[in-house]
């Protein structure tokens, strides 16, 4: 393979998964009684969605508040710029659950590209075992999945619905109610895998995409940190009982990712992922309020303009392949 051909392979793959984390976020995580919002489903960063999501993806789609599960049906998402939305209405008081679990797909990667991903999405475990096991090399043909989900209040009666167990293969379940945390406190949080603890996890803390500090006081029992930072948060490791201490020190949206990566015994698969976010929301600080498009009981709607900071999803993919095709072009004129 020439030099040329591989560095294409590397770019495109730093162009796929340099966006593909999955969120499930609300324009404002404090919403009153029997009135209209809207869940948008992100997928990229954080921050930007890059791609909306096919219906055909979603396997399951729930609400959970007061006890029971609402499947919600896949028709009611709309798409709007990149993003995928659905809204619904909020019901009585209470402290509500959103989930979202993809079905599994499957891509091939050139050892190179699969060895960068690992690395740029902090999958640092496997990118070990591939140096340790002379496999750096080694092609591979990876299925993943994503399962999502969001916590948000409604009205001010809190309600224990944030410990809803969804049965996904993989997810985070707080072991307190989110909506009772003021800056200075710490949310315990549990994470499932096949609905058992998974200990030594590496996990993502972020507040509205940006890194923060943390001060943890000496205390790791439930969190170990790691060595440097991915995404524009902290990462740390779930202790050995599967759980992890998330320290509050201001307000705004705050988000969990981990990516779960295993051999699977299936024939024609090297690995299996599986990724897992929770967001939720605190008042206070200086985000109380995120953006977002609200709709109000008499089926207005409100857009807050999206500001991130960055290019929008159109320019940035045409700047990303503009600079592939032009490394192709360059090292096929060298050789």
């Amino acid at each position: 393979m020439s030099n040329a051909f591989r560095l294409l392979l590397i770019g495109l793959a730093f162009v796929v998964f340099c966006s593909h984390d999955m969120f499930l976020k609300l324009g404002d995580y404090h919403l009153p009684p029997n009135t209209f919002a809207t869940i948008e489903l992100v997928n990229g960063t954080f921050e930007t969605s890059e791609n909306t999501i096919d219906r055909d993806r979603m396997i399951d789609v729930s609400l959970v508040g007061h006890g029971a599960r609402e499947a919600v049906d896949t028709s009611k998402w709309t798409e709007q710029d990149l993003s995928t939305l659905l809204q619904f209405k909020t019901g009585k008081a209470g402290t509500y659950v959103a989930g979202v679990s993809t079905a599994a797909r499957s891509i091939e990667m050139e050892a190179e590209a699969f060895n960068g991903y690992l690395e740029h999405d902090g999958v640092l475990d496997e990118l070990q075992w591939r140096e340790d096991n002379d496999a750096l090399g080694q092609a591979a043909v990876e299925r993943y999945s994503k399962h999502v989900k969001t916590i948000f209040q409604v009205g001010d009666t809190k309600t224990d619905d944030y410990a809803a167990v969804l049965d996904y293969p993989i997810e985070f379940v707080p072991m307190s109610n989110p909506y009772d945390l003021r800056i200075g406190n710490k949310l315990h949080v549990g994470l499932l895998l096949n609905g058992k603890p998974l200990g030594n996890q590496p996990v993502l803390i972020g507040n509205d995409g940006g890194a923060h500090g943390h001060d943890h006081g000496g205390e790791h029992s439930h969190a170990h940190e790691e060595e440097g930072h991915s995404h524009g948060g902290e990462a740390v490791r779930t202790s050995p009982d599967g759980t992890l201490l998330v320290p509050i020190t201001k307000g705004g949206t705050w988000h969990l990712r981990t990516i779960h990566m295993a051999h699977p015994e299936d024939p024609g698969f090297t690995h299996e992922s599986n990724w897992a976010t929770l967001t939720f929301g605190v008042q206070g600080g200086d985000h109380t309020h995120g953006e977002g498009s609200h709709t109000h009981a008499d089926g207005t709607s409100h857009d807050h303009e999206h500001d991130h900071g960055g290019l929008p999803g159109w320019t940035w993919w045409a700047v990303s392949l503009a600079l592939i095709g032009g490394l192709f072009f360059y090292f096929r004129r060298t050789n």
